[in-house]
Parts: structure tokens; sequence; C-alpha cells
């Protein structure tokens, strides 16, 4: 008996009908896989926001300059940033990490690759070299929490720009039209939605990304961020930590991390899915079924950072004293297909 078929015969001693806590039950069973151990522990947890800049930009494709990016990053670390906040209440830690910021900002784990991406609408926004040394650092700041003590970790991002790269990214390996994947970010009008589209369509045109190679349409029209985040999802399988992506663009970084190695899927939780059209779109691809529907897009890890404490609830039951054995009566069966 593998340690997940331990940890779902747990479960299924728990005083409860069989799998009644559904898709949280599944969870804890993913993380116990992960984790190698029914004895599952979620105590030390971090989310990780790593932070970018995009060329892209200048197309007009967002509300904001760039200039955003530092300024956000700086709350982050002085830890006054919204998932700052949602995190306090959730007893978790945040780490906020330069992959390729414009501006350095004391305080943030510096990783950076680059001092942002190219304007992807002129040519490729990196090297391939560059893509993969930002998966590689994504990589290591995963060894690095596992060094640390954290047994989870949610994986968020900040970046003006970078929902443009994500659709861009997704629409490749999807195989759709920019307009499928494409939303209005962190609020665009109709006219800088169209300039979304647009500048998405020749990014794509100009760069012909080949969907077969994952790492080539990372560096295409891609983010150093979004590198950042495939290389911690490839880290979280690594070094046995389960990650909870936030929203789109860390799903886009997951489902370029699966096409890199598809039993990343195995430590990926599925907790929010965000009101981005693509977000949905992903985690079908990725045969994951969300538990928070929230229409989230705030981004930095704030919809992911959701699903710990409905993990922790989980996990007092899972742990608790409420046993068949200890009311004294026999264990539910299944009983589909019976009369």
């Amino acid at each position: 008996m593998n340690v997940q078929e331990k940890a779902r015969r747990r479960w299924d001693n728990v005083a409860k009908p069989l799998h009644s806590l559904g898709l949280l039950e599944d969870l804890i069973v993913r993380i116990a896989g992960v984790q190698e151990t029914e004895n599952v522990n979620i105590d030390r947890r971090c989310a990780v926001v790593f932070c970018g800049d995009h060329g892209v930009v200048r197309q007009g494709v967002s509300q904001t300059d760039s200039s955003v990016t530092a300024l956000v990053a700086k709350a982050i670390a002085e830890g006054t940033g919204n998932i700052n906040l949602m995190a306090a209440a959730a007893d978790t830690d945040v780490l906020a990490v330069d992959m390729g910021m414009l501006t350095p900002v004391p305080g943030v784990r510096d990783r950076h690759v680059g001092r942002g991406t190219a304007d992807m609408t002129e040519g490729p926004a990196m090297t391939r070299a560059q893509a993969e040394q930002a998966i590689r650092a994504g990589m290591e700041q995963m060894k690095e929490l596992r060094d640390r003590g954290y047994r989870i970790a949610v994986i968020g991002e900040m970046g003006i720009g970078n929902t443009t790269a994500a659709s861009a990214v997704s629409a490749v390996l999807l195989g759709r039209e920019p307009e499928e994947v494409t939303g209005r970010g962190a609020g665009l009008s109709d006219a800088g939605l169209e300039r979304k589209i647009n500048a998405i369509r020749k990014a794509i045109r100009v760069n012909r990304p080949d969907a077969e190679d994952p790492v080539d349409v990372l560096a295409k029209v891609g983010g150093f961020e979004l590198a950042g985040m495939a290389g911690a999802f490839l880290g979280g399988l690594e070094y046995h930590i389960p990650t909870i992506p936030d929203g789109m663009i860390p799903a886009a970084s997951a489902l370029i991390a699966s096409r890199i190695n598809p039993g990343v899927t195995q430590s990926i939780l599925p907790g929010t899915v965000s009101k981005e059209p693509a977000d949905r779109l992903i985690l079908e691809v990725l045969g994951m079924e969300p538990v928070i529907h929230a229409q989230t897009a705030l981004g930095e890890g704030t919809g992911g950072i959701l699903l710990l404490p409905l993990l922790d609830m989980a996990l007092r039951v899972y742990n608790g004293p409420h046993t068949f054995s200890s009311l004294g009566m026999d264990a539910y069966t299944p009983q589909e297909g019976k009369q």
C-alpha cells in the first residue's frame, strides 16, 4: 500500500460518509503523496511572489506603467502588501523574489536574470539561455524553502504587463486564438483589451514560438517571473513541497512546467480559479478541479492563499479523534450500484 492509499484509508476511518469532504480529501491525499508520508504537515508555509517587468507594456496593454511593479514589491518586502495582510490571517510567511524587475528593491530576494524583458511584439522577450536560467532560479528558490523547513508554498506573481505574457503563452500552448484566452487583467477598457489582443497576436506572428517546445514559448512570449514560477513548480515536485498556483499567470507557468515534466501535476494543488478566461482552460488541460470559485484577480498570491485555511480545517478532521472505532460502530462501505 502506497502513501496515498494509506491517506485515503485514514480518511475512510473518519466517522463520516465516505468522501464527504470531497475535493478537500483529495487534496490532503495529494499532499501526502508529495510529502511521502500519510502524516501530512503544512504548519510551515510560505507565499512566494515572483516579480518581473515586461517590455510589452510599451504597447499600451496595461492600465499602469512598470513603476508599479517596484512599488508593490516594496510593499510586500515591508510587510504591508495585500498578500502580507491575508497571509497574516493564514499564519503564512511571505517572500518576494526579483526575477527581472526594472528597478531593484531592498528586501526582495535577488534572483534576477535581466532588468525587464524585451518587447515581445518586436522579437523574443528573452533568450533561451535566460529562460533556462530563470527556470533554474525558481527551482533553487524551492530548494531554499525546503532547507528552511517549509512544507507547502503558494506561488504568486507581481509584474505589470504579465497577463499579456501569460495569455500569449496560454494561446500557444493551448492552441487557442488570443481572444479566447485574454482577459482585462487589472481592468482594461474595451480599447485596452483590443490593444492587448493585437499585441499578443503580433508577438506570436513575429516570434513563431514552437508549441512543442515549452522553453521556446517561454523565451519568445513569456516573462522572467513566469519562468521563475515554472521552475518553482518543477522544484515543488523535486523537493517534495506541494505548490498552490494563484490564478491564471501562475497557472500558465504550471502549464509550461507540465510540458517540461508531466509529473509536476502530482505536486500542484488547484485552489482557486480566477476570472481570467485562460485559467479555467489551463486547469481543465491539467486535469484539475479548483476548490474556490471567487473570481479573484488580484495576484500576489492572494487567491492561492485562500486554500490554506480550508486545508487546515480538513486536516483537523483527518487527524481528529472522531473515528468509527472511537464511536464503536462499523465503518461505512462503498454502496455504488447496490440495491
